[in-house]
């Protein structure tokens, strides 16, 4: 049976090469590509059994249609001709009674390739309809990264090779980069250290040398008072940040409140430790910051992004190999132009904008805008994953909202919709990939038939665009077609390859540009901005998170056997992860009387959501953590974690801030 290269679809900075063995029909086996440029043939466990999910038992095959109460989860079968004449009519009448201000497009991350994940733009372009706003993730992280050195890349994963000290800041690696796990294991073994800066440190302590345990939301605090040291102590590099920065004098002046004993009334990190910390910092060569997201999820991330950036130039270590911030944007793309995928020149109106992390208002009746009739969902879970679980629930539940959904597996969004659409898996359909944790980008062709009626995102968009009676001709095109009309027209990272590469994504496969050059500052001043006048706060200092009224902060972490709700069909990744944990300190559950493995509630003003206690010295005193995301069906009362995340947003990016929320916890 032959190999074929493809690439792993979901939400992973690394976009690992997989080669698929196929009998013609279905993938029988998987492994890792070992010329991928990145992680040359190591994948995680999920996609190396990834036939499981795309072959499970339990896969919808055809278009289904509801049959009774939404949420009840009861469907029935329909053909494709029915179901896309539903849709169309549900859609025709909204525009006409209500105006396209009342359809809104629904997806995110559930497939991360740039094809099947952005064509619908086109066609919701086309008529009208919102256009939502897609910062769930870390558009803080972005923003704040982008605030002091604009499209200047950070360090590529494979740099890290040459950085001599390690400080992993709000990064599980181990559920979120494990090929970049590679390179901190090899830095150990050479006697490289590794420190953990983090809220809640399960996963990552035993591959570090040291952790620090920092109160969830204070991470700028922290970074404020180690450029205080490094000011204090003259172990900055004064000639580096006064020739190649913008306000670092005016900044350096408002560091002398920064002191570590400030810090840590804050942060709840010793001052002590904070003064070695900096000087640990300060005596390595080329120190490299490995930047999780979960830090910038808060009210205060953009400015805990902009200070932790900053930090990491204090000491001129990105002028030094291996020196600098891993965690950003690596600067290797755009490869392609998006614009000939979502078309935003088929646009005639201006589009209502809808927060992703605001879905719940957006869905409310009796709001002052224009009712959102119509919602379609893909590549995304919003029951499972976003903010206000409970108000996303009562607007699905809504009526008067019709509601389509994208889907391989019956999630508990889909469990509302009142049609549900048979969707592919990466290798049933073709498609190009850009990585975002490195300097990559890959091509991947459908491999083996669709099963049953399973259609691409694509060809589903296709036909609604037909049945709107759309002639533009954008809409005749396959999506290998698509794919061949962006090849043609490349981006400047993909106009230097070699004859080699070319025929790589001509065939299929990954290549890798070079890396960016770390101070050619691609900022408006040419320089890194300490002080950003464009900003509402131009000169950084820290900002409080929105906080809450309740003793205890919830932070929601990753989970290392599944990814966002991707893989809960897989039984055996489910069983190994084990129920909804709560992981509490030893100080807070003895003052609650909760022992390990204590059934407890945590509960806010939005909810109440069921979990085991997990005690663990490795979460910050104050705090609570809850990993992965879990089905509806495996909580006692059917309430996941977002249940009690707010919808408010982050100080710049306008991002989620679900580690910024505070509950209690009781014994159940």
């Amino acid at each position: 049976m032959p190999f074929q290269k493809a690439i792993c679809p979901y939400d992973c900075p690394t976009t690992c090469g997989l080669l698929v063995k196929t009998d013609g029909e279905r993938i029988v086996g998987v492994q890792g590509d070992h010329d991928a440029p990145a992680p040359h043939g190591k994948i995680c466990a999920k996609m190396r059994r990834y036939e499981k999910s795309i072959h499970a038992p339990d896969r919808i095959l055809t278009p289904l249609t509801r049959v009774d109460a939404k949420g009840s989860g009861r469907f029935a079968p329909i053909s494709w001709d029915e179901a896309i004449a539903a849709i169309a009519a549900q859609w025709r009448r909204a525009l006409r009674e209500s105006g396209p201000d009342s359809i809104l497009p629904f997806y995110y991350s559930g497939v991360m390739s740039l094809i099947q994940r952005n064509c619908g733009d086109a066609l919701f372009n086309r008529m009208g309809a919102c256009s939502l706003v897609k910062t769930l993730c870390a558009s803080a992280k972005g923003a704040g990264y982008a605030a002091v050195v604009g499209k200047t890349g950070c360090l590529d994963p494979r740099e890290l090779d040459d950085s001599d000290f390690f400080l992993v800041w709000g990064a599980n690696m181990k559920a979120t980069r494990l090929q970049g796990m590679a390179n901190l294991l090899r830095a150990r073994k050479r006697g490289k250290r590794v420190v953990l800066i983090e809220s809640y440190a399960q996963d990552m302590a035993p591959h570090c040398d040291q952790v620090v345990l920092i109160t969830p939301g204070t991470d700028g605090a922290l970074a404020l008072a180690m450029m205080h040291v490094l000011v204090a102590e003259n172990l900055a590099d004064f000639d580096f940040l006064e020739k190649e920065s913008l306000g670092f004098e005016e900044f350096k002046a408002s560091l002398a409140a920064s002191t570590p004993l400030w810090a840590q009334g804050v942060t709840g990190v010793p001052a002590r430790v904070i003064v070695a910390l900096a000087r640990e910092y300060a005596a390595a060569s080329a120190p490299a910051i490995i930047l999780g997201s979960g830090n910038s999820r808060h009210g205060n991330g953009g400015m805990t992004v902009r200070l932790i950036t900053i930090l990491s130039a204090f000491t001129g270590a990105w002028k030094r190999r291996g020196g600098g911030l891993c965690g950003c944007d690596p600067g290797g793309g755009p490869y392609v132009d998006a614009r000939r995928i979502t078309r935003p020149d088929l646009r005639k109106n201006t589009a209502r904008r809808v927060n992703i992390n605001k879905l719940a208002s957006a869905l409310r009746p009796g709001q002052t805008q224009t009712p959102i009739r119509c919602l379609h969902v893909y590549a995304s879970n919003p029951v499972g994953s976003v903010c206000d679980q409970q108000g996303i629930r009562r607007g699905l539940r809504n009526p008067e909202l019709f509601t389509v959904v994208h889907e391989r597996f019956m999630t508990d969004t889909a469990r509302y919709a009142d049609i549900i659409l048979p969707a592919t898996f990466s290798v049933e359909h073709t498609d190009c990939y850009s990585s975002y944790g490195y300097c990559t980008f890959g091509t991947a062709y459908k491999a083996i038939p669709a099963p049953g009626a399973c259609k691409s995102n694509w060809d589903i968009f296709r036909l609604l665009a037909q049945a709107m009676g759309y002639t533009d001709s954008h809409f005749d095109r396959g999506e290998e077609a698509l794919l061949e009309e962006l090849l043609r027209h490349p981006m400047p990272a993909l106009q230097g390859l070699s004859d080699g590469q070319r025929e790589t994504l001509r065939r299929g496969g990954l290549v890798s540009v070079p890396y960016a050059d770390h101070t050619a500052w691609k900022t408006p001043s040419g320089k890194m901005e300490i002080v950003n006048s464009a900003l509402a706060a131009p000169l950084p200092g820290y900002r409080e998170n929105h906080g809450g009224p309740y003793p205890l902060r919830l932070i929601a972490a990753p989970s290392v056997e599944t990814l966002n709700s991707v893989f809960l069909e897989r039984e055996g990744l489910v069983t190994r992860r084990g129920p909804m944990t709560l992981a509490m300190h030893p100080g807070d559950a003895a003052a609650r009387g909760i022992a390990d493995g204590d059934a407890v509630t945590a509960h806010n003003d939005l909810g109440e959501v069921p979990f085991v206690a997990r005690v663990t010295p490795l979460v910050a005193k104050g705090a609570v953590a809850a990993a992965g995301i879990f089905r509806a069906s495996q909580s006692a009362n059917g309430n996941l974690v977002n249940t009690l995340h707010h919808e408010r947003l982050s100080d710049i990016g306008e991002a989620t801030t679900l580690n910024d929320n505070t509950v209690e916890v009781r014994r159940a």
